[in-house]
């Protein structure tokens, strides 16, 4: 129990808490002298603490004190951010604002007044407090004291709500944000202000350039959005507005990536359909980004579970189905190719982009489907189980473009960081092939470092490897077996991180090629069949990984690289000199790998080989909630054969149990009658990944009602036009975690369809920018399971949509990770304030806002205003086109301030203002426009000139200096000559003092700079 009515540090606490508290009004005036009697009782008991705690301690503790007011004898609630803890303040608090009392203030209430006791020390005070506060409270509360101690307070505070009369009022605004952005809202929804004209409609004008700015599409969760989200939104939409006030045909639009485990996963527990499910989410999201202002072309929206959009998804799979990847050429080429060539459908089928194979996956008995490897962790995680099992897969060779993957990255205006995550996922590596025989089988292994052949003391097979089985003694199979299945519970990921090296040997020798040597052959975890060929001739000498698997199992190391700087050769991986390796010793590392090359060529071991790390895409899901393949399945042949284009989209039949069974069919394998196609043919019961829908979708918004393409030519070529640049859109803003899997499957995607002459540019995205993360108050991750999750339509209702986006421009640069803060909400709210009471002024009596006169037509210019105009238009362009949104923001208020300064403010300066503003707070501007006679919206008026003239100073500041050394700071005019500049630091009263009666040696001017005055001793 705190009392800061007699406390001193109390009452300082109480005051550093008014700064951070929003104040709340809870009780009526009797209360007021019950807490002064309970003060008193209780504080012969708190009172040492009480004055000995520490200010910063008052916030974690409750604490209750007395207020009494001017205007209305409330009590007031202080509920400090995040901690809901009551608060109430000292009796007899005068409460004044600038604007007048309490409920005539604009939302900014000033406590002043001083305390009485503040002269008395501590000591003194606590000594007192004993036997005074006692009978002071039991007064109080017999005779009703109201006697007011004030105190002395500089604390500016804004209320989120007060009693007045018995009734709570809302907090008063400091603009009328609530009103007026539902209504512009409503203006932009029903005039569809922001419709994007395109090629094929009556007002599309070809003439103009075009501008595509792109959102990383949202999965619409039940959770709706949180602050974190906007940031990125609101950058592409500034980035939008401006374009369009340029002149550019601008395309900003939005839609979403709908199908998803989560839905399916809620259809489980609940037996609503996930359609459902996801169409409210939707709903919501929609909502969202509606009340935040986005200038989005709604009608250009796309859903990935759109039956019209999930026709266009299943055609583009066929065209990779009907397609092959022609080696002279290295770009897809149709399969009609090779039946000219005569080629059987066995090996027609082998060359398909998109195909058939039986391949390890991830596989969740529990969810009834295949994860991918970036999923695994995170479904684990919530308990289920994951289990590494072969199944036969929908595939495509995304292989065959690796290098075109890397080699085509280079042009893009990407973070060089993202193009090295591109590459290392791609993994490319030169090495070679080498044959190993176990028996009578040839185990082929890739390396990278054949120079070191001679120094392989083992072989490690994958434990999913083919030929495991077939090598394994009798002795050895037990073993073998149990830890093969040991591994199928482990994800790639786990067998990549894990440091505990495991393994089982198999019994079985391999013969090193060159060497004759023989080696005992292993199995571990560590090697994996993603990689290479599944197995690998460890080197422990010179790998870290197999010398690490040595030391554990006791396996021979030999050094066959001699380190040139002399550093110990067990574990160096570096480049050397071949020793111990027969006829390469004393070659250095690189001609031992050719004469090894050479070698392997020669004998028909083996063979110089590039190899990739990336894998073939595993396009299967065992799920009801995702794309059927347009595929059917002759149940006579076991073979497959796509549907005909007339009959997309395929639609998941109607289910009511969407629950697993464990049937690797996946629940569409319960729809007994939609899997009959006819005799004999049954449907494919697998569905495609959510990340089918997302690697085109950009397409679809050129052209989003087109019944009769995916695009058309026409608006393919105009919004995906790439004037020079491979790449179309022109603009990508998202986050980092898709910074590898969605942009590379999106880029192969897209260099299918122009390989097979469906869209222009070789490349989806020109320029990628990727937004930091904005962490939660306590500077953790936002999380559910946290609590700490914000929620955009909380700080809209209190600030507004403009203080939000204006907010999250302003937190600092666009790619930095960066917490937020509620605080800072509130100051970009005040800086919309300002701009307000530029245009408005508010009647204390009423409340009402009514226009001032302070900006008209007829105001004269004068040179501040006129620089801070033309300062801010030229600044907040040029930091717009570079991204620096929070320094644009800093330019404009300091533009603010001059106005706020000025007696009377020019209606075209104020105008050319709001117009650099509108894109970053478009309601307001749009509303302050309209009261201001504007006829036009602000976003369909040119982007405001500047004048380089009015950006000159007329007069700069140079130093004097003697001897070096700064005396004097001098204003002079900017275009001060040489002689003049150098007469007026002579005559300088600061710079005589220290040149009278003194030999002056030398003079040296730098124009616009300095003036510097070389002194000696006394003149002679």
């Amino acid at each position: 129990f705190s009392c800061p009515m007699w406390s001193t540090r109390d009452l300082e606490a109480a005051k550093s808490l008014l700064d951070r508290s929003d104040a709340q009004c809870t009780s009526q005036w009797p209360l007021v002298r019950h807490v002064v009697a309970l003060s008193g009782l209780f504080a012969t008991i708190f009172v040492v603490a009480a004055n000995t705690r520490s200010p910063q301690s008052f916030y974690t503790q409750p604490a209750v004190a007395v207020h009494g007011s001017n205007t209305a004898r409330n009590v007031m609630s202080i509920h400090a951010h995040g901690r809901n803890r009551p608060t109430v303040l000292p009796t007899g608090v005068a409460m004044s604002t600038s604007h007048g009392a309490l409920p005539e203030a604009h939302g900014t209430t000033t406590f002043t007044g001083e305390d009485p006791l503040q002269p008395i020390s501590t000591q003194v005070t606590s000594l007192l407090s004993f036997f005074v506060l006692p009978i002071v409270g039991l007064s109080a509360l017999l005779l009703g004291l109201r006697k007011r101690a004030t105190f002395s307070s500089n604390t500016t505070w804004a209320m989120a709500s007060v009693a007045v009369d018995n009734k709570v009022v809302a907090r008063p605004k400091l603009y009328p944000f609530d009103r007026l952005e539902a209504e512009w809202q409503a203006h932009w929804d029903e005039n569809k202000t922001y419709r994007t004209a395109g090629p094929g409609d009556a007002d599309f004008d070809a003439t103009k350039p075009k501008y595509f700015v792109l959102d990383m599409f949202p999965y619409p969760s039940g959770a709706g959005l949180h602050v974190g989200h906007p940031e990125g939104y609101t950058a592409t939409d500034i980035i939008a507005r401006y374009k369009r006030m340029k002149g550019f045909n601008c395309l900003h639009p939005m839609g979403w990536d709908a199908f998803g485990l989560p839905a399916e996963q809620y259809a489980i527990k609940t037996g609503q359909h996930p359609r459902i499910t996801t169409e409210q989410n939707i709903s919501n999201f929609r909502r969202q980004l509606k009340t935040l202002g986005f200038a989005y072309d709604w009608d250009r929206e796309v859903n990935t579970t759109d039956p019209g959009y999930v026709r266009w998804t299943q055609w583009i799979f066929l065209q990779l189905y009907n397609s092959y990847f022609n080696e002279e050429t290295q770009t897809a080429a149709p399969i009609s190719e090779l039946e000219a060539k005569g080629l059987s459908r066995q090996e027609i089928d082998s060359q398909r982009l998109a195909f058939i194979n039986e391949a390890p996956v991830n596989w969740s008995p529990d969810l009834g489907t295949v994860l991918a490897n970036e999923e695994v962790e995170e479904w684990k995680a919530k308990g289920h189980t994951v289990e590494r099992r072969p199944l036969r897969q929908w595939m495509l060779r995304i292989t065959k473009y690796a290098q075109r993957l890397i080699d085509e990255l280079e042009p893009l205006d990407w973070p060089t960081s993202v193009k090295l995550l591109q590459e290392n996922w791609i993994g490319r590596s030169e090495g070679a092939n080498v044959d190993f025989m176990i028996g009578d089988c040839a185990v082929r292994i890739f390396t990278t470092r054949p120079d070191t052949i001679f120094g392989a003391t083992y072989m490690v097979m994958a434990p999913e490897h083919p030929l495991v089985n077939q090598i394994t003694t009798d002795e050895q199979r037990a073993a073998v077996e149990e830890y093969q299945k040991s591994c199928t519970f482990k994800s790639d990921l786990d067998r990549q991180d894990n440091k505990d090296k495991t393994g089982v040997f198999t019994g079985a020798m391999a013969i090193n090629p060159l060497s004759g040597e023989e080696i005992p052959v292993w199995i571990a975890d560590y090697v994996m069949m993603g990689y290479g060929t599944g197995a690998i001739m460890a080197v422990p000498a010179h790998d870290t990984r197999d010398g690490e698997f040595a030391v554990k199992f006791g396996l021979p190391v030999r050094q066959v690289v001699e380190p040139t700087d002399g550093s110990d050769w067990n574990g160096f991986t570096g480049m050397g000199t071949a020793v111990n390796s027969g006829f390469c010793d004393g070659l250095s590392s690189a001609e031992a790998k050719k004469a090894v090359i050479q070698w392997l060529n020669e004998n028909n071991k083996g063979e110089g080989t590039t190899t990739y790390k990336l894998r073939d895409w595993l396009f299967s899901r065992q799920r009801y909630w995702g794309e059927p393949f347009p595929v059917v399945w002759d149940q006579a042949t076991d073979t497959h054969q796509a549907l005909p284009e007339s009959e997309l989209p395929v639609l998941q039949p109607e289910m009511d149990d969407f629950k697993p069974t464990g049937d690797t069919r996946g629940p569409l394998g319960k729809a007994t009658e939609w899997i009959n196609y006819s005799e004999g043919m049954a449907r494919e019961t697998n569905t495609m990944p959510q990340w089918a829908g997302s690697c085109w979708y950009y397409l679809r918004y050129c052209d989003p009602s087109n019944a009769d393409r995916f695009i058309s030519k026409e608006a393919e070529e105009y919004w995906m036009g790439s004037g020079g640049n491979p790449g179309g859109v022109d603009l990508y803003v998202g986050g980092t975690e898709h910074a590898v899997l969605h942009l590379l499957y999106a880029r192969f995607w897209h260099k299918v369809l122009h390989d097979l002459g469906h869209v222009s540019t070789n490349e989806p995205f020109q320029k990628l920018v990727n937004q930091g993360l904005i962490l939660a108050e306590d500077g953790q991750k936002m999380s559910k399971s946290l609590g700490n999750v914000v929620n955009p339509d909380d700080v809209i209702h209190e600030y507004g949509a403009d203080s939000l986006r204006l907010y999250e421009m302003f937190m600092g640069p666009l790619s930095q990770t960066k917490p937020w803060s509620t605080s800072g909400v509130d100051g970009v709210y005040r800086f919309l304030g300002k701009v307000w009471r530029v245009v408005y002024t508010q009647n204390p009596s009423t409340m009402e806002w009514s226009l001032s006169d302070k900006v008209r037509a007829d105001a004269p210019s004068n040179p501040v205003l006129l620089k801070a105009t033309n300062l801010a238009v030229k600044k907040v362009g040029e930091d717009i086109e570079e991204l620096k949104f929070n320094t644009a923001i800093s330019q404009m208020m300091q533009c603010v301030n001059a106005y706020t300064s000025a007696e009377a403010v020019p209606l075209d300066l104020f105008t050319d203002f709001l117009k650099v503003l509108n894109p970053f707070a478009p309601h307001i501007t749009e509303e302050l426009n309209k009261a201001l006679g504007g006829a036009k919206l602000l976003s369909e008026q040119p982007w405001p000139t500047y004048d380089e003239k009015y950006l000159v100073d007329d007069t700069i500041t140079v130093v004097a200096q003697i001897n070096g050394k700064v005396k004097a700071k001098m204003e002079v005019a900017a275009d001060i000559d040489k002689d003049a500049l150098e007469k007026l630091a002579l005559d300088n009263e600061k710079i005589k003092a220290f040149t009278d009666g003194k030999e002056i040696k030398k003079i040296i001017v730098v124009p616009k700079r300095l003036v510097n005055i070389v002194v000696g001793g006394p003149k002679k």
